[in-house]
């Protein structure tokens, strides 16, 4: 490799348009279909070759075509229009401003962690949901004003490039990512130079530069570590997302963790809140401790309080390989030498996320030991997640384990077709999308025609067509087809047949093959004479899941066979654009996880936005979103014994539902109108979308976690972190003393059957020992009696009987008027501290014995 040096040699942009390079440069452009029009309009061709990058577009654009619009009386209207909506959008003032956060202090900050982000298809790095999240959640940011960076790393090569070859296998292609014609510029030092930041790795110091991306008011700092100060092997950190070997993965961890909160240190970026998106980022917790005992001289037990107040961590797999877990001879290598700086021992710093049953340094437990709130993606997922960390609260019943849930959402300009944006406009109002979350809103979706809301649909659906014929074309030409072979694909996909599409990450839980557990079934349903269906798949499988790509050569082997040739399709390299295009094209969205292996899912609610209806198993947040009448449900929420069982069973409840009522439904028409399913579609649009947007989700992370972190930062942090000190000190008062709390007695004049509305009172005699009565909470606890205890719980507090006392015990009162039903009932002690982030958060409790 030899040295060189790169200059841009760029077209004049004249003065009457020039804020379109300003427009180029901010993600704004990606979910306001007038901005991309602008680009679009200057040279459509051109658009396209440059997959929607506005950046390099405005590079290779011919200058005399940027003349021309500018003297386009047209054009010049339409771009007075977009930069008069991009300065209010960046201008006006917001939700966050209008809830007056600012009388917390002027200074309050979120930084939001995440090992990738999905944001547009010209910025390549995700992999799947979590980094489509991630990007949504920003954009969502923005709209809502948050204080709000993001912090990630920069891959050059991004994910990887999939191309289905003749023989319908998946080949990775790493293909390189020139950051000059991206939407990201160089973050500078006061001296004007590159600013660099550095991360100790075993026997030497990576560096890495600092991009920014603006994302409406939005910016993203991304990490990276392709620069000459490294050796070869670590300018490759940042080449590929998840690749490389277990010292890679640990190594990107420490730069995303380490070095992002180097990076905003170094740009004199002060966060008062930190989110840890999926455990790959939890390491920014080893370098913010090491800032409060090296820099600030707290106690390592104090400086974890002081980080607990102020984290929220977000864990987004119910899947155990998808929790990273590095040995403790690897954590050794790379920690070693900061062992002293954090006042710990070697086994002091394991304990930190030490995993006995995988015997490693678990990421998820590091983030969730050091967080003070931590949430899973769904209600369903929520309740997973405090069955697999149950053990880290024994004694807690497990839906009291401090792990609650925001159900994820889809940022919902981002997804939504034009046209429909168009009958929006009409329908709902001009306030619509800045009302999404409002439920009234969505109720003027009953004023769209049935026509005029199908013909929409009918519109995007030929256009999506059209875009996997064109796909499919394309890659049989670079795979050096026959003609006939590649002209056949005309006659492929009518618009007329039902379409159902399958597009998602291969991974084998996600059941890709679920459909074709029986071909001669499929036959029929793809090849009924009157009422034919037809399916579009798409996905990538990660390069070292070889089941994974097994199934993608399984359904390319059947697109192949006679009897599914132009009804079963699998279009290559799944990215934001594919998704686009299907998610508002398809008549319906097809999701068959293996319950409850699927967090969330966020792809079933962009297609809802256009309209399409969902056909999923209950996981992920299906079970909240369906209500009978908005799409379809696939099997049922059972417990099966084993795998084989489960598939059994929702491969004939999959069948049956397409057999007996999609099929039927859909081909239900008059005058060329479903009038039944339209129902369903608007059923699904009205329900589905005010619920399930990234607006309703960020509102619920500010309202449950961002504005309470606030406030617990101004708290911790005053007077040289006075109360993190405090509140490890009673900790640890706490555990060493709580053996001394019993129950010694309860009495009650609850009897075994009660009239409704009658109260039952409680008296309960506690032993305290050395530990003072106001850090304790007593409590009545009630709920539904099952086999291993209570659940549903509900509790009523006891009060302190001052004048009462009983052989050296205190005495606690109290009443609690039951509901009607049957109920188990009990006493319990739990430590109490007004400084807690929840109940729990020292998880110790005391119960009565039998009574």
């Amino acid at each position: 490799m030899y040295a060189f040096r790169t200059i841009s040699v760029i077209p004049r942009l004249p003065d009457s348009i020039g804020r379109l390079r300003e427009l180029a440069y901010n993600l704004w452009f990606s979910w306001n279909d007038k901005a991309t029009g602008l680009f679009r309009s200057i040279n459509a061709e051109l658009w396209e070759e440059v997959y929607h990058n506005p950046v390099q577009f405005l590079l290779r654009v011919d200058e005399s075509e940027l003349k021309t619009a500018a003297g386009n009386e047209q054009f010049l209207k339409q771009y007075s229009e977009v930069i008069a909506d991009f300065d209010h959008y960046m201008q006006s003032k917001t939700w966050y401003d209008r809830q007056n956060c600012q009388n917390n202090g002027n200074n309050h900050l979120i930084a939001y962690f995440s090992a990738e982000f999905g944001l547009h298809e010209a910025h390549p790095t995700y992999s799947g949901g979590l980094g489509l999240l991630a990007g949504d959640h920003c954009k969502t940011a923005s709209d809502l004003g948050l204080p709000f960076v993001g912090v990630g790393l920069l891959y050059k090569h991004g994910y990887f490039t999939q191309r289905i070859n003749r023989e319908g296998r998946q080949k990775a292609h790493y293909q390189y990512q020139n950051f000059d014609e991206m939407p990201i510029t160089l973050v500078t030092d006061e001296g004007g130079h590159d600013l660099v930041v550095a991360v100790e790795l075993p026997g030497r110091r990576v560096h890495a530069r600092v991009w920014r991306m603006q994302v409406g008011r939005v910016s993203i700092f991304f990490l990276d570590a392709n620069i000459t100060a490294n050796s070869l092997e670590d300018r490759e950190l940042t080449g590929q997302l998840y690749g490389g070997n277990r010292d890679t993965r640990i190594s990107q961890e420490i730069l995303l963790g380490m070095g992002g909160v180097r990076a905003l240190r170094a740009m004199g970026i002060h966060p008062t809140v930190w989110h840890i998106n999926e455990g790959h980022a939890a390491f920014l917790m080893v370098e913010r401790l090491r800032e409060l005992v090296e820099e600030e001289g707290l106690s390592p037990g104090s400086a974890l309080e002081a980080l607990r107040a102020d984290t929220l961590f977000t864990t987004h797999t119910p899947v155990p390989a998808g929790h990273d877990v590095f040995s403790l001879e690897m954590v050794d290598r790379y920690f070693g030498h900061l062992y002293k700086q954090l006042g710990m021992s070697r086994e002091q710093f394991n304990a930190l996320a030490h995993d006995r049953e995988r015997n490693g340094f678990n990421m998820t437990m590091l983030a969730l030991g050091a967080s003070g709130f931590c949430n899973g993606v769904s209600r369903l997922h929520g309740g997973v997640s405090r069955t697999m960390f149950g053990h880290l609260y024994p004694g807690i019943p497990g839906e009291e384990v401090p792990i609650g849930h925001v159900t994820n959402g889809a940022h919902t300009l981002t997804w939504l077709a034009p046209e429909m944006r168009s009958l929006f406009d009409k329908y709902l109002g001009s306030q619509w999308s800045s009302n999404i979350s409002r439920a009234a809103v969505w109720d003027k979706v009953n004023n769209i025609p049935d026509r005029e809301l199908w013909e929409v649909h009918v519109g995007r659906k030929e256009k999506m067509l059209r875009f996997v014929r064109g796909r499919l074309v394309k890659q049989r030409m670079r795979n050096q087809e026959t003609v006939n072979r590649i002209n056949e694909v005309g006659s492929y996909l009518r618009p007329d047949v039902l379409t159902i599409g399958f597009a998602r990450r291969f991974a084998t839980y996600k059941r890709a093959g679920l459909l074709f557990r029986d071909r001669d079934r499929l036959d029929a349903l793809v090849n009924n004479p009157k009422r034919p269906v037809q399916f579009i798949f798409a996905g990538k499988a990660h390069p070292a899941d070889k089941p994974g790509q097994e199934l993608i050569k399984l359904i390319n082997d059947i697109a192949g066979d006679d009897r599914f040739q132009g009804k079963v399709i699998f279009i290559e390299d799944y990215d934001i654009n594919v998704s686009r295009y299907l998610l508002q094209g398809v008549d319906v969205w097809l999701n068959t996880p293996r319950r409850p292996m699927e967090a969330s899912g966020t792809s079933g609610m962009k297609a809802a936005v256009n309209g399409v209806l969902n056909c999923s198993v209950l996981d992920g947040w299906w079970p909240e979103g369906y209500n009978g009448q908005n799409g379809f449900a696939v099997g049922a929420d059972w417990d099966f014994p084993d795998e084989e069982s489960n598939d059994r069973y929702d491969f004939h409840s999959l069948y049956t539902l397409l057999e007996e009522v999609i099929v039927p439904a859909y081909y239900d028409q008059a005058a060329g109108v479903p009038r039944k399913w339209v129902r369903r579609m608007r059923e699904a649009v009205k329900t589905i979308v005010p619920r399930f947007s990234t607006e309703r989700m960020v509102l619920e992370y500010a309202d449950k976690y961002y504005l309470r972190a606030m406030e617990r930062n101004k708290i911790f942090s005053a007077d040289a972190y006075r109360v993190a000190g405090e509140l490890y000190e009673l900790k640890q008062f706490l555990r060493e003393n709580w053996h001394h709390v019993k129950i010694t007695g309860v009495t009650t004049n609850g009897a075994e059957s009660m009239h409704l509305g009658e109260e039952m009172s409680v008296r309960a005699v506690v032993e305290l020992g050395p530990i003072p009565r106001e850090n304790v909470r007593v409590e009545i606890a009630y709920g539904e009696a099952y086999e291993r205890g209570l659940r549903h719980i509900e509790t009523v507090p006891l009060a302190i009987d001052a004048g009462a006392g009983d052989n050296g015990g205190h005495v606690y009162t109290g009443s609690v008027v039951l509901p009607q039903g049957i109920f188990g009932y009990t006493v319990r002690v739990r430590p109490y501290s007004p400084h807690f982030a929840h109940k729990f958060e020292l998880p110790l409790v005391c119960w009565a014995p039998v009574f």
